[in-house]
């Protein structure tokens, strides 16, 4: 890592202490780096002898020494031929990358582990991070597996599996009637008096990193093919923004073919919270606040997302789009997916394949494309919702 950035007018930023968003624009910063060198160790050669984790991906992440790496097995989840779930709908390479399987279950292990590490460089001691559920997860993890303090807001209807899983994991943990805002608005109240470092998503620079090795990793499973289209269930978005950022990183690398075509990106998001759907559809370059959101998939129940704009970007420049898929929908398509597949989704990673559904629909996927869905965590934590 050369340096940061900030992502809305690119001043550079000194990546030699904790940051949280750009003190220009208060927008989020971007890790930059030295890809030539990064180049000339991480080549499709070296990575065949690597770890199965994504700290196989060292060159661009962002941790300096081996030591501050604060991992529980992250990454290189399992991208998982769904023949059956294609032949209904005549799709012969559909796939559906797994993130259920990393460390406490979700997506957000990847980000978190690459938070936490820089948090560690940095001497931090205690970390602070407002969540609709799994991110608490993770930084209740990572935290313990570093000897940190984890101060963790949820909304108070967060799924019961992620409350447990933070207080059993020594978090501290407070419930705030409202949403995930309001629990971000209360760590920026106290932080400071309180002595946190914010790690709330995209506003500090290194989740961001952590996600973009879903980008390396769906190449890198594909023998170096990028898929055609990617369905992304969208909260605060980070996965989405990191993975077009790794596509740009492995053009410049040479890891994929210089002016690859890159996957046509779709945003996911619930009827009943669709900021980045509303957005996209009025061709704005900022999202508005979707106000009394409301959604069984909490993770999705994101009003306002700082990184909103990076979102847009990324699905206008990859001739994708954003589509909202209600509640009964994606219970539904759970059991679709499972009894086809053996996957017990997340509500947000069925919305996925309700997605693809409408897409078939509209004709905008075809049948010889390679499409990937994905499944951000699994089901058990979502219990609630199937009457569990």
């Amino acid at each position: 890592m050369t340096h940061l950035a900030c992502t809305l007018c690119g001043k550079v930023h000194d990546a030699s202490v904790p940051q949280n968003v750009s003190t220009c624009c208060s927008k989020p910063l971007f890790a930059h780096y030295d890809l030539a060198a990064a180049a000339k160790t991480m080549t499709k050669e070296s990575l065949r002898s690597r770890g199965k984790s994504l700290w196989r991906y060292r060159e661009v992440l962002p941790v300096k020494s081996e030591t501050d790496i604060v991992t529980l097995g992250e990454g290189w989840t399992p991208l998982l031929p769904a023949p059956r779930l294609g032949a209904k709908h005549g799709l012969t390479k559909l796939f559906i990358k797994d993130e259920a399987q990393n460390p406490t279950a979700s997506f957000k292990a990847r980000g978190m582990t690459a938070a936490v590490s820089m948090a560690k460089q940095f001497g931090l001691k205690k970390l602070a991070v407002p969540s609709a559920g799994n991110a608490a997860g993770a930084l209740a993890a990572y935290a313990a597996r570093a000897g940190m303090e984890a101060h963790i807001f949820m909304p108070r209807d967060t799924p019961k599996a992620n409350i447990i899983e933070c207080e059993q994991m020594g978090a501290h943990v407070t419930l705030i009637n409202g949403l995930i805002t309001d629990c971000g608005a209360e760590v920026a109240k106290r932080k400071v008096a309180e002595g946190w470092f914010d790690v709330s998503t995209l506003k500090e620079p290194y989740r961001a990193e952590g996600k973009k090795t879903l980008g390396y990793e769906l190449a890198e499973q594909l023998d170096w093919k990028l898929p055609d289209v990617i369905l992304y269930p969208t909260g605060g978005g980070t996965g989405l923004i990191g993975m077009w950022k790794a596509f740009d990183e492995m053009e410049k690398m040479g890891l994929i073919a210089p002016g690859a075509k890159r996957p046509r990106m779709y945003t996911v998001q619930a009827s009943g919270c669709q900021p980045i759907v509303r957005a996209f559809e009025a061709n704005e370059k900022f999202a508005a606040e979707h106000l009394g959101a409301t959604t069984k998939a909490s993770g999705l129940r994101v009003p306002k997302a700082i990184g909103d704009f990076l979102m847009l970007e990324a699905l206008h420049k990859s001739g994708g789009g954003a589509i909202a898929i209600p509640d009964e929908d994606m219970i539904t398509c759970t059991k679709e997916v499972g009894a086809a597949e053996g996957v017990f989704t997340a509500p947000e990673g069925a919305a996925c394949y309700a997605a693809l559904k409408v897409l078939l629909a509209q004709k905008k996927v075809s049948p010889d494309e390679t499409v990937v869905l994905f499944n951000t965590s699994t089901g058990l934590k979502y219990l609630e919702c199937y009457g569990g």
